[in-house]
């Protein structure tokens, strides 16, 4: 009876053994035949590699092990049932890895194909355990009671045991991919965009599996089951790098070679050879369906059910806009400070100016610099000096740089004061805007308090103020250059003026502010249409910005800088270079959300 037991045991066990390998084999054969590519590239080594290692699978799985009962082949075919998923996945990235790709149909069938042998190899796994295989059948158990490890020279047992490490880390390697792709994933924060939520060289826990994480190279994966909202921190791809095929392709595998070589090696490369800044690590500042702005450090919102912007309420408390206002703790650990609090103060100063600028009494000084100037010109000069026909084009391109303005002022004031329509352009300089300002923004409407905003918005208003800050500056910089060229005053106290030594200090206030524009405000995002309706963020899109605002290149710009006006209200208009180019990011990029910062221990967080 016991021995009919065991007997019917042994049978049952054999029985599931074979119908898992037959399961193995088949889906190995249909992966296959999936895997078939028909074009000149690496894909094509995608169906006579699985062809290979479906034939290893079928032959030593079912001749010398289940046909014979060869137990000598145990091992062997254990050790072929391990490497079953992580091979048939390398060869699914491999036919993917081609120019053209596949389609979605066959990535789905191709990966329905991959999760039945998987399923079917950790069934085998669990039965081939050594625990469990030999004592499956006497014959078995005998061979391995008597077995002994036969006596290797030393050569060969160093190779053996650096082959058993090999082999240790490439499995490790496989489930660590595997886990990083569908479940979470450890993260070092690299650089100092999150301060003071994270600092460089923390460590993070990011949950993917509820982000809707998909198999390598294809759009076959888990469902999206996450909505993100306003001040979640989320790990993505950086949009400012090309997202293709090819990039895909070479992230991925630059993330292989960085876990095998123990992170010695990153072939995760832009062009000049820098380490690439991605994925990146930022806060959710904007959802679907909000239309957003920045000015002087506070975030606005509306929607379309809201038509006036609002201030956040939650980004104010997150932006970390002056770092001097951390902890002693937090500031020894932060390795670049944006300023001093001096510094940020004059910052502050400056925005407090622009916003007190009136601009009817601008428009009074703009004048009275220019008729003043046109006077000093007009002695030196002659009638020349109000040449009007070279006025519009006397300075172009970089001339209206404002570095340039100020750094050069005193060989633009020679030239304005000598050049033949120079007090002319100068004028247009000072105060085409008065004109020049569409009907809905003029001076009257202002004054009547029927449209306060330049431009119908507080960032554009602010520039055009910032703008004519700028040029007030510079105009009387101008203006008490000339009245020092052409004064007798010993050159000595011409150099120590103290007017122009005033008007100097407010350029360099000025030209700092500049610096930091486009990391202290933005622009309305996304942008009204034509008409003035406006754009919100679409469906399953966000913005993201880092809080530490002003070291953060994050979704507010772009990587390149190019010289723009700063406002379009004024053809003469004071350049500055900007790199201002928002965008928002379709969930298909988010990898997931931060979830535990787990190191240093001392400040563990769970968000």
């Amino acid at each position: 009876m016991v021995v009919f037991y065991f007997k019917n045991c042994y049978n049952r066990a054999m029985n599931k053994i074979k119908v898992f390998s037959w399961c193995t084999i088949i889906s190995a054969v249909c992966l296959s035949f999936l895997n078939i590519s028909f074009h000149a590239d690496i894909s094509l080594l995608a169906f006579p590699l699985s062809l290979i290692f479906t034939a290893i699978i079928a032959y030593f799985s079912l001749i010398p092990l289940l046909k014979k009962q060869d137990p000598r082949y145990i091992p062997l075919v254990s050790k072929i049932i391990q490497y079953e998923p992580f091979a048939f996945l390398a060869v699914f990235i491999l036919r993917r890895a081609g120019k053209d790709g596949t389609s979605f149909v066959l990535d789905l069938f191709t990966v329905l194909f991959w999760l039945i042998l998987t399923a079917a190899s950790f069934v085998l796994q669990y039965y081939f355990s050594e625990k469990r295989i030999y004592s499956y059948c006497p014959a078995w158990k005998e061979y391995k009671k008597n077995y002994k490890k036969p006596v290797r020279p030393v050569t060969v047992k160093v190779l053996v045991e650096a082959l058993e490490w090999a082999d240790a880390l490439l499995q490790a390697v496989f489930m660590v991919t595997l886990l990083h792709v569908f479940l979470f994933q450890l993260y070092q924060i690299p650089s100092e965009s999150m301060v003071p939520e994270f600092l460089i060289k923390d460590r993070v826990v990011v949950v993917k599996s509820l982000s809707g994480p998909k198999f390598p190279l294809s759009e076959v994966g888990l469902p999206y089951l996450k909505s993100y909202k306003r001040g979640n921190i989320v790990v993505f791809r950086n949009p400012h790098y090309v997202i293709d095929r090819k990039s895909e392709i070479k992230t991925f595998f630059s993330q292989l070679v960085y876990m095998l070589s123990f992170t010695t090696i990153n072939l995760n490369v832009d062009a000049e050879g820098n380490p690439k800044a991605d994925p990146l690590v930022k806060r959710v500042a904007g959802v679907p369906g909000e239309q957003l702005v920045m000015q002087d450090g506070i975030l606005y919102v509306r929607t379309k059910d809201s038509k006036e912007f609002a201030p956040v309420e939650y980004d104010s408390q997150k932006a970390a806009w002056n770092l001097n206002e951390q902890t002693a703790e937090i500031k020894e650990k932060i390795q670049y400070m944006p300023f001093t609090q001096e510094e940020y103060d004059s910052m502050l100063k400056c925005e407090k100016l622009r916003r007190e600028l009136d601009l009817s009494e601008t428009a009074l000084e703009c004048r009275k610099i220019a008729d003043s100037f046109a006077a000093y010109a007009k002695n030196v000069a002659g009638a020349s000096a109000m040449d009007k026909k070279p006025a519009e084009n006397f300075f172009t391109g970089t001339d209206l740089f404002e570095y340039k303005l100020f750094a050069d002022n005193i060989a633009l004031s020679q030239k304005l004061l000598t050049a033949a329509g120079g007090a002319a352009w100068f004028a247009s300089f000072m105060t085409d805007w008065i004109s020049s300002l569409p009907a809905e923004y003029s001076l009257q409407m202002i004054s009547a308090g029927k449209n306060k905003l330049i431009g119908g918005d507080i960032y554009s208003d602010a520039n055009f103020r910032l703008n004519l800050m700028i040029k007030l500056c510079v105009g009387r910089l101008v203006l008490r250059n000339a009245e020092l060229l052409l004064s007798d005053m010993p050159l000595e106290k011409k150099n120590s003026d103290a007017a122009r030594i005033e008007f100097m200090k407010e350029a360099e206030m000025l030209h700092y502010y500049i610096m930091l524009l486009d990391r202290r405000n933005m622009p309305v995002f996304p942008a009204n249409n034509a008409d003035g309706s406006a754009n919100y963020i679409p469906e399953n899109c966000y913005f993201m910005m880092g809080d530490n605002r002003f070291n953060s290149l994050d979704m507010r710009h772009s990587y390149d800088e190019k010289l723009v006006p700063l406002t379009q209200y004024d053809k003469y208009a004071v350049t500055y270079y900007s790199n201002m180019a928002p965008q928002f990011v379709n969930r298909r990029y988010i990898l997931g959300t931060a979830s535990i910062r787990f190191w240093p221990v001392n400040r563990i967080k769970k968000f």
